[in-house]
């Protein structure tokens, strides 16, 4: 399918792989394609790709979109993708880090913005709080994640893996698991086994919040001390324990219940209850 594989072009330009930024390539075509159809690109995208790699991936993008811009922080594969990638005219690259990227400067009034990622595992969790937390227009976000952290993402109530992460990504998306992908299908092989998922951004939020930062962060007070009840995470929020006691008594919530157990919809309410008793009485 491609016309040189990733293996290949590693050879050809005497490539080293760098630890520190968790480079893992993949060498599975039929990975790389079930990125592709999984993220349902177009003709009329716009993709983000952040961590291109050797530009495989890239490649098939590129031939289904109107325009890809990758992003790369390795300065290494920076020329190797600009001669492997020369024949294409609707491929920008930007050579930084991508927690530093401010995407609405590369959106700029694009109408159909997909991002694309094969994600070193460090800086997962990071990058999908980033693209979400701070608002940025895009339809869908289809990643190559640790299997570890997309059991998190799509956990529901009750489980151990269910989080802040959970909330976050269930609060803004819908969620869907792609596949899953074995270390063989990359080089050089991760210890871990890999899925691939796709997010597609919501309309608009799942739940109805007053106030977001107070509802993001009651529930991070809520996770940071699983074991905790509800009551004694809550304290670190600082507020009076009247209008704390007032505050679950209107959300209907127990207070000696713990974070894990509430849903999105019981931590909107909670955190609703506590704005609307906050200002009442400010």
């Amino acid at each position: 399918m491609n016309q040189v594989s990733t293996k290949d072009i590693v050879k050809k330009y005497g490539f080293k792989f760098t630890k520190s930024l968790g480079q893992n390539f993949l060498i599975d075509d039929s990975v790389l394609m079930d990125i592709v159809e999984g993220a349902e690109v177009n003709s009329e995208d716009f993709i983000i790709e952040i961590g291109p790699g050797v530009g495989t991936l890239t490649r098939e993008l590129l031939k289904r979109s109107k325009k890809v811009c990758s992003i790369e922080l390795d300065s290494e594969l920076i020329p190797i993708l600009n001669e492997e990638l020369k024949e294409f005219d609707n491929f920008e690259l930007i050579h930084k880090d991508a927690l530093k990227v401010n995407f609405n400067e590369l959106i700029g009034d694009e109408k159909s913005v997909k991002v694309v990622a094969n994600l070193p595992y460090y800086v997962t969790t990071p990058i999908i709080a980033k693209l979400l937390n701070e608002g940025y227009n895009f339809k869908s976000l289809t990643i190559m994640i640790q299997k570890e952290v997309g059991e998190r993402i799509a956990a529901k109530p009750n489980s151990k893996d269910y989080g802040s992460l959970s909330i976050l990504v269930q609060y803004y998306c819908d969620t869907k698991i792609i596949r899953k992908v074995s270390p063989a299908s990359f080089i050089p092989q991760p210890k871990v086994e890999s899925i691939v998922i796709k997010l597609d951004k919501l309309d608009k939020p799942r739940v109805e919040v007053k106030d977001e930062k107070l509802f993001f962060r009651l529930c991070r007070e809520a996770f940071n001390m699983r074991r905790k009840t509800l009551w004694n995470a809550s304290k670190n929020l600082k507020l009076d324990s009247k209008l704390m006691e007032e505050a679950f008594n209107c959300a209907e919530i127990d207070p000696k219940r713990r974070g894990e157990t509430l849903s999105l919809q019981e931590f909107a309410n909670l955190s609703n209850a506590i704005y609307s008793l906050t200002h009442t009485k400010s």
